[in-house]
């Protein structure tokens, strides 16, 4: 089993199979006693709190790129959650609100993309589309489903994504599959959703892999087939998308659409976790800790659960304040024990042992950690 989303492009965030499909860390309880608090958490991604996503858009950070394509991403701010429009760069993964320009050379509709004048691209977009541009129809769909110099309009975006996708385009497919996906301004369509991915995926288009072993994990598009969500996921994982190497360690650590491999599964989270991945780096510091398929490493772990802790994981918070606590793989310190107590526990998550500990400090001291642990809180929130 896995933890897994789909990714899509724009404000979806990959939770697109069922309307709970968000992204999210299971707020798991923490243990009382210091033996079993870095105990195995590792949730399939069917099987997770909010359940399973879709991937509508590119993560943020460094992706593979797509052909060399030129693509257009979103960045979901870690505050809000909210969508904010990027220019990447360089050429990230395509995603559903990618376009990727037609051959080496420059194009007139895409420059003129590149310098905001969308009315104008529009219009020479739609030119190109008329001319049997493929690239060309999939920006007209992009710049009417991001309301770029024009009123929003789903309908039309769906029309040009669909015409994109009759002309080849993989980037069209997958846009046009994730609207199919989704309904809303079209009906929803899992089957039609599942054949657009399968023909983008075909040509190599990177997170149309993903949700396409997605649908092949919950039988939904496409029929149940672990062993075929296997062979996506590990395609996506290999051209470098940080959410595919997360779900593909969960596969491996679970045995679900593969043999179980511990060290296949350490590998992979630990890819994700230097990815940037919140949820990879609690996983793969409770893999170091315990040791399983890799060297064990207190140190090293505890810095994971510290990456995540900073990233606003409310589990590693406590995690983290465990090993202040404890002095394992960083030396004790009540008071920074404290303070991640106070945060994780804002986020949700109790803790029995760290609230005693708390009660211990003396008034002057619990009165510091309450005031760090809101300055953490209020620089998180404008991050």
């Amino acid at each position: 089993m896995v933890r897994h989303r789909f990714v899509s492009c724009r404000r979806f965030t990959l939770a697109i199979l069922l309307q709970a499909l968000a992204f999210g860390v299971v707020a798991a309880r923490a243990q009382t006693d210091s033996s079993s608090w870095t105990s195995d958490r590792i949730v399939a991604p069917t099987d997770r709190a909010g359940g399973a996503k879709l991937l509508k858009t590119v993560p943020a950070g460094p992706q593979p790129g797509a052909s060399g394509a030129a693509v257009f991403t979103t960045r979901a701010p870690a505050a809000s959650g909210g969508i904010v429009p990027q220019l990447p760069s360089s050429p990230p993964l395509s995603g559903s609100n990618s376009v990727a320009k037609s051959g080496s050379g420059s194009d007139p509709a895409y420059e003129a993309f590149d310098l905001g004048r969308y009315v104008a691209a529009l219009e020479l977009a739609k030119a190109g589309a008329e001319r049997g541009e493929p690239q060309a129809a999939t920006l007209v769909g992009r710049i009417y489903q991001e309301g770029l110099g024009v009123a929003r309009n789903d309908v039309e975006a769906a029309t040009w994504y669909r015409r994109g996708a009759e002309l080849g385009d993989m980037n069209a497919m997958f846009s046009f599959g994730v609207m199919l996906a989704e309904g809303g301004a079209i009906k929803k369509d899992r089957d039609g959703a599942a054949q657009m991915f399968e023909r983008s995926a075909a040509k190599g288009h990177v997170v149309a892999n993903y949700n396409l072993a997605m649908l092949f994990l919950l039988g939904d598009g496409k029929p149940l087939n672990p062993r075929r969500a296997f062979a996506h996921m590990m395609y996506a994982a290999e051209q470098g998308l940080a959410q595919a190497q997360y779900d593909l360690a969960t596969m491996y650590a679970t045995g679900n659409g593969t043999d179980a491999n511990a060290f296949d599964a350490a590998k992979w989270f630990e890819r994700a976790a230097a990815a940037g991945l919140p949820e990879a780096q609690l996983d793969f510091g409770v893999i170091l800790f315990q040791g399983k398929g890799i060297t064990p490493d207190q140190a090293r772990g505890a810095e994971m659960f510290r990456r995540a802790a900073e990233r606003g994981n409310a589990v590693a918070q406590n995690r983290f304040a465990r090993c202040n606590v404890h002095g394992a793989g960083v030396a004790a310190n009540p008071l920074q024990a404290a303070k991640w107590h106070l945060i994780a526990k804002a986020g949700g998550v109790e803790d029995p042992v760290l609230e005693g500990a708390l009660a211990k400090l003396s008034k002057s001291d619990r009165t510091r950690v309450e005031a760090a642990a809101a300055d953490w809180r209020d620089h998180a929130a404008v991050r």
